[in-house]
């Protein structure tokens, strides 16, 4: 873990400049977990528009402390969903001993400051996945809503290295839509739980903009063959994710493209614009 009184911190980058103020507010939450400077410290700090940065990395060791440590639940879950966003947005095309776009850096540094980052990183990711059970099993008991148990099912993916998953479900985090793209044809096909009793169908148009328009089946699954599948609607049904369980079935089945009439399987078409 990079030290608190290191000057590295200051020559990291977050979305509006250096990293140099973050120590001080991680001591902060270690003092006394705050949301508003958890927010803050992720939001100005951490992560923008889907990006991560160099500061990132080095904070997540500490977050990881401080989920590991905590004996408040809420605590715990916040920064599981926390860290679990971070790694779904991390390019893994990254290698080690640190990502190459860190060159600069290094020869600021030094390299082994950054193989010391990047290294801490990745065994934080580890030790916070290991508290998955335990966050998913506080979920199931506790008063936490479809879209917070939704962020907690991402979070978990993205430590699974169901990289393509988890950002598919922060994404269409809502479940009201969900869009895939026709390998056929390459045109988007819009996914609503539309029919009764939630089911799914698929639509040429956005129904949002274009509600006169065909509605085409989707035709659900009746047995997961993808691992991530399986896992998914485990979790989700063990958690009381009830909208993203009634979904899955279709979002792993089948249907013809609503453009241009071709055969399709839903689950490789939905995750292809987040496997790149």
């Amino acid at each position: 873990m990079l030290e608190w009184t290191s000057d590295a911190w200051g020559k990291l980058t977050g979305p509006y400049g250096t990293g140099e103020k973050v120590p001080a507010l991680l001591q902060q939450l270690m003092g006394e977990y705050d949301q508003e400077i958890a927010d803050e410290l992720f939001q100005e700090y951490l992560f923008h528009q889907n990006t991560i940065y160099t500061v990132t990395y080095a904070a997540v060791p500490y977050l990881t402390q401080m989920a590991r440590s905590t004996t408040d639940p809420e605590v715990r879950r916040d920064l599981f969903v926390t860290c679990g966003v971070i790694e779904a947005s991390r390019d893994r095309s990254e290698a080690a001993p640190f990502p190459a776009a860190w060159a600069g850096l290094a020869e600021q540094v030094g390299a082994p400051v950054c193989s010391d980052i990047y290294g801490s990183y990745i065994e934080a990711i580890r030790e916070m996945a290991s508290l998955g059970e335990d966050v998913r099993a506080h979920a199931a008991d506790a008063p936490v809503d479809e879209s917070e148990k939704r962020y907690i099912l991402l979070a978990d993916a993205a430590y699974r290295g169901a990289h393509p998953v988890a950002n598919m479900l922060m994404t269409f985090s809502s479940g009201d839509e969900y869009v895939a793209v026709c390998p056929a044809c390459e045109q988007d096909v819009y996914l609503w739980p539309n029919g009764e009793g939630g089911r799914i169908q698929a639509f040429a148009e956005d129904p949002v903009f274009e509600e006169e328009q065909e509605a085409y089946e989707v035709v659900p699954t009746a047995k997961f063959a993808d691992a991530d599948q399986k896992t998914l609607a485990k979790h989700a049904a063990a958690i009381g994710e009830h909208g993203l369980a009634r979904d899955l079935p279709y979002l792993a089945g089948e249907a013809n493209c609503p453009s241009c009439g071709k055969h399709m399987q839903i689950w490789p078409a939905l995750l292809s614009t987040f496997s790149g």
